[in-house]
Order: C-alpha cells, then structure tokens, then sequence
C-alpha cells in the first residue's frame, strides 16, 4: 500500500475494525428489548434500552471523541507523545475540584458542575506546564509531573471521601469512569459543548501543521505560536474538564486514540486530528458495548475508567522505548554535596528528632473537650496500650520504606527513585487485593500476597528497561505505568460491592486504626531483621553506583548484588504497605533529607533515611489522630498530601 492510501484508509480501517465489534456486541444488548411485542407501552426491558443502554453508549461515543482529541491536541502542541488528560494530570484536577465542590460548595455544583470541573483542570494544567517549561518541555518531565500530581489530587479525593462516607461513597465508582445514564440528559449536554469546541479546533488545525516548522519560521508565516498553543491547550483542558464533569476520569483512550491514528498512518497534524477523536470513539464504544456484554450485571457498576486503564497502561509501557527524553538527571554530584553538619552530628540530630516526635506522638493527644493535653490520670495505662502499638507500627513501615527509597535511589542513580514512583507499593497494593478477594488471609498471608505483588512489579520493570540500560527516565516511567494499570484493577475489585471492597479502601488508605499489639510487633520485629540486612549490604551499595566495571573489578556480581538489593527493597515495602498503605512517599522523601544533611555514603545515609522516615511517618500519624478529632485521617495519606509537592518541588529546584 502506498504511503498516500495507508493515510487514507490504514486509520479508517481500525476505525471499522473496533465499530463493527461494538455494533455485534451492542446487537446483543438490544436484542432482548427488540422481542418485546410492539403494543406493550411500559415494557422494564424497552423502557432500560430507552433510557440506559442507548444513552450510554451514545455517551460512550462522545467521550471517546472528546478524549482523543485532547490527547491530539496535547501531542501536538507539546510534542509529546505520551501526553493525554490522564498522564497529564488534568482529569485527576477536575476530579478532586468536583469532589471539593460537593463537599463544602455543593451550591457551585448545582449553579454551574463544568466551571467547577474546568477550574480544576486548569489550575493542575497550569502546574504541569509550568514546570515542564522550565525544562524545555521536556517529555520526561511533563509526564512524571503530571502522573504524580494525578496521584496527589487522588489522595486527596480518597481522604475526603474516607471521611465522608455516608455523602460521597458514590463518588469512588463515579470517580473511576462510570457510563452508566437514567436519561438523555448528559449525552445531549456533551454533544454540543464537544461540538462547540471542535469547530474550534478544526480553525486551528492548519497554524497547528505550521508549528512543526519551529517557532522562528511559524513566526515568519504570521502565526502567533504561544497564542496557538494557549488555544490549543485551553481547548484540550476544556474537553477533559467536560468529561470529567460528566462521567468521571476515563483513563488512556486520549493516549491510545492519537497512538493507534499514528501507527495507522496518519502522520500530519490535521489527519491526527480527524481520525483521533473517530478512532477514540469508536474504541470507547466497543469497550464499553463489550464490557456490558460480558459482565451482564454488574457491568452498571463496572468503573469503564478503570477497564480502560487496564489496556492502556501496558500500551504505555510499549511505548517508552519510542519516547525522545531530551532531559537527563543530573546524579554526578548527588551522591558528594558538601555536610552542612558533621556526620555523628547529623546522624544525632535524626535520632534526637525521632525520639521527641515519639514522645509527643505517644503522651499528647485531643482530650474529651477537644483540645490538646498531656495523657495522665487514670485512663494513661489504657491509652498508652491503644498508641503505643499504632506509633510502633508507623515507625518501622516508615523507617523500611525510607531504606528501601536509599537502595532505590542508589541502584537508579535517580534521586526522583521511591517505592512509590516505581510502583513497587501498588504492586504490593495488588497481591493484598489478591488474596482478601481470592483467599481472605490473615496476617502472615496478607504479608506473603504483598511481597509476591511488590516482586511481581520490580520484575516487570526489571525486564521492560533492560534495553534502555536501565535509564532512570524510562525506570521512572514504567513503574508509575504500572502503578496506573494495578490501582486500576484494584478499582474494578473494589466497585463490585463486596464487603471485602470497603475493608480494601481502608487498608489502601494507611490507617493504623486496626493495628493491636500483636501486628505491631510483627511489623517491628520484620522491620528490624530486614533493615539489619540492608544495613550489611552497604559495600555493594557503595561500589554498584560506580558502574559495572568498577563493580566487577572488586568482585561483585552485578546479577546476583542487583537481585538481592531489589528483592530487599520488595520486602520491606511489601511489609510496610501493610501498616502505611501505597502511598506515602516517605520511600522519596527519607533518603533525600538524609542526603541534604551530607550523609553520602550508603550506611550512614541508610541510618539517617530510617531516622528520618520513622518520625515523618510517626508525625503523619499524630496529625491525623489529632487535626480532625474524633475523626482519624489515615497516616499514609497525610504523608501522601506533603510527599507529593515535595517530590514536585525537587522537579522544580532541579529545572
């Protein structure tokens, strides 16, 4: 086929492809209505295809159009592409506004649902930008900016809505991308809109072909180029806003849409953006068409979102080898900075600290009138017995998970490295889903399911970034696609209304609510053994960031080192999970506090990371024991809220 026919007809071709397959799977979904006789007039079935499946699917088809062509108008514009209203971060902006909105501004909701949605979205745009500006827009950066703070935004939602059980319980399957219609009611809103802001679109697509001759040149042709890719941007935001306004945060379909045009041939920018927003919406409707049909029942309580972030996290794992990072991080001199402190001094002031914020931890807390007091009197010994195994809990998951972010860190040479951002926690997040919906273990088997996820995920990463040599960028990268594809199917178990789910979203938020003194020490006694190991690795630690030939020179077998230093770091975060939940970022923050106080070497800054990551976490404890009393903010997400801007404030100070 000519490269002229492929243009042409290679896009029309999977846009037949995935239509006819949502039209034999939709056949199957009318059918039963279609068997009704013609003169019963209040048929259930007639009136379900009238007013459910039809406006679903037609929503199905809107969605898609709208998501694709963001995610064109994002690659295009910011020459990116993995760039889409997911990895971006602007639907997980629109989301948490929404959320926002419904709890302490219901009225907004009720005046105006998409300003909301499009303020959201726009403020989590504008940060992304920003910050990918300051690196040239590089793809690396913009992506990982914008898939941690769709993670902070997402924390934040799961706060809100743990605390708010009873009002915004629904919110956790709407959030994850529900189809599901009464009416035709939304579908006729986002046909205009959509509508509105193509024509939009289509004005554009000519200056946007230009722009790929460079700013100088489109300058020279009399096109404004931060102009057009303000218009193109606001456009792109705009959709994803409505979207999300409208059904929720559907993941990918604006990554895979622009993919698949391209693969099939469409090449310039107007052809992308015809044929993605076509191929987006057909895809969208056999997935969804198709996910009806198979789930039967339940497929109103299937998050479509979450369905389809399951197929397009590993298109996104495929895709890294294709990425262009024009940005490298810099390690050379991260691992030398100059002490501000001496090194017993450092290493002092950590364990002074940790000890202080234990105290106050374990003897302060909200008496009966709600302010804060000193426990005495007679009800000390019980309460001491109810604190102290939770504190203990929280000091040891934070100190493992902070050692596991230093082996991270050294073995990726990447400072950005944490059991987090490489998905490691989600995978172990993944083997406790597991085995609670498959088998309901007790301790010592939620702990066995976690480590096996958090094995299965540094194995997967393991194997997807040999190629690159093991590049940080691509690391980085695979791991928190991987985190998007695990929390995704931790989405579908969870909205299936299994009494098991809401035991699920307690754990995945990091509350120490449950732990007694049994866990605790468990948790303690598991925490000291691999930490001791850890500490015993610390040649290896200190010659392996060297490189393979100084490694090898001294004798060290960069196989068997490199596997041992792995599954450690999979142990402890397997372990740690289990008490903090996946999303902490202690595993980031730990080791880098330990490295701006000059402790550089591996034992000393593997000391200083468990000091360090104790009392951030044992701190996050006492303040969602304390801020919100009687209530209990989970400890894991109140160190997810300040882990999340510090990690994009390292992006920041290193632009």
């Amino acid at each position: 086929m000519t490269p002229a026919r492929r243009e042409t007809y290679g896009p029309a071709l999977v846009v037949a492809v995935f239509l006819i397959a949502g039209l034999c799977a939709s056949a199957f979904l009318v059918a039963p209505s279609l068997s009704v006789p013609s003169d019963v007039d209040y048929d259930p079935t007639r009136l379900v295809l009238y007013y459910s499946t039809l406006p679903r699917l037609a929503t199905a088809i809107l969605v898609g159009a709208a998501l694709a062509l963001a995610g064109a108008l994002f690659q295009q514009v910011l020459r990116n592409p993995l760039a889409d209203p997911t990895t971006l971060g602007v639907s997980a902006g629109a989301n948490l506004a929404l959320v926002l909105a419904s709890l302490f501004l219901p009225g907004l909701l009720g005046a105006n649902r998409d300003l909301v949605a499009l303020a959201g979205s726009g403020i989590a745009a504008a940060i992304v930008v920003s910050l990918g500006a300051r690196r040239g827009f590089s793809p690396y950066s913009l992506v990982l900016s914008g898939l941690v703070l769709g993670l902070w935004c997402g924390g934040l939602s799961a706060i809100l809505t743990y605390l708010n059980q009873r009002y915004l319980a629904s919110l956790f399957i709407w959030g994850s991308g529900s189809l599901s219609q009464q009416s035709w009611a939304i579908p006729v809103s986002l046909l205009w809109k959509i509508a509105a802001v193509a024509i939009v679109c289509g004005l554009i697509t000519r200056p946007l072909s230009i722009l790929d001759l460079g700013d100088n040149s489109s300058s020279a042709l009399g096109v404004r180029a931060g102009r057009l890719r303000f218009i193109a941007i606001a456009c792109a935001v705009a959709l994803a806003a409505f979207v999300t306004s409208a059904v929720g945060v559907i993941s990918f379909i604006g990554l895979v849409a622009p993919t698949l045009s391209r693969l099939a041939g469409a090449r310039r920018p107007g052809q992308l953006i015809f044929w993605s927003p076509l191929i987006g919406a057909s895809l969208l409707f056999c997935t969804d068409a198709v996910l009806q049909l198979v789930a039967g029942g339940l497929g109103d309580f299937l998050p479509t979102g979450a369905v389809t972030a399951i197929f397009g996290s590993p298109l996104l794992l495929a895709l890294l080898p294709r990425l262009k990072i024009r940005h490298r991080i810099q390690q050379s001199s991260a691992w030398n900075r100059p002490r501000p402190f001496g090194l017993t001094t450092s290493i002092t002031v950590a364990a002074v600290s940790l000890c202080l914020i234990l105290a106050i931890s374990i003897l302060v807390g909200r008496s009966i009138d709600g302010s804060l007091s000193i426990l005495q009197g007679d009800l000390a010994s019980e309460l001491l017995a109810i604190r102290v195994p939770k504190v203990l809990a929280a000091l040891a998951a934070g100190a493992m998970l902070a050692v596991a972010g230093s082996i991270l860190q050294r073995l990726t040479g990447n400072e950005m490295s944490s059991p987090e951002v490489l998905g490691i926690s989600a995978g172990a997040t993944f083997g406790v889903a597991i085995g609670l919906f498959a088998v309901a273990p007790g301790l010592f088997g939620q702990f066995t399911f976690a480590i096996a996820g958090a094995i299965a995920v540094l194995a997967v990463i393991f194997l997807s970034s040999r190629r690159s040599g093991f590049s940080p960028e691509r690391v980085l990268l695979a791991g928190i696609a991987l985190s998007a594809m695990v929390d995704a199917v931790v989405g579908v178990l969870s909205s299936t209304g299994d009494p098991r789910a809401a035991l699920l979203m307690r754990w995945m938020s990091g509350s120490t609510y449950l732990v007694d003194s049994s866990s605790a020490l468990a948790e303690v006694g598991i925490g000291a053994v691999l930490i001791s190991i850890a500490f015993a690795t610390r040649r290896w630690l200190d010659i392996l960031p060297l490189g393979p030939s100084p490694s090898s020179a001294v004798g060290i077998s960069l196989a068997r080192s490199r596997f041992v230093l792995f599954a450690l770091a999979g142990l402890m975060t397997g372990a740690a999970t289990l008490t903090v939940g996946p999303l902490s970022f202690v595993g980031l923050m730990g080791p880098h506090l330990a490295r701006e106080a000059g402790l550089a070497r591996a034992l000393p800054q593997m000391i200083g990371a468990a000091f360090i990551g104790g009392a951030l976490m044992v701190a996050a404890d006492f303040l969602g024991r304390t801020l919100v009393s009687p209530y209990q903010i989970p400890a894991g997400l109140v160190s997810a809220m300040i882990g999340a801007p510090f990690l994009m404030f390292m992006m920041r100070k290193k632009a």
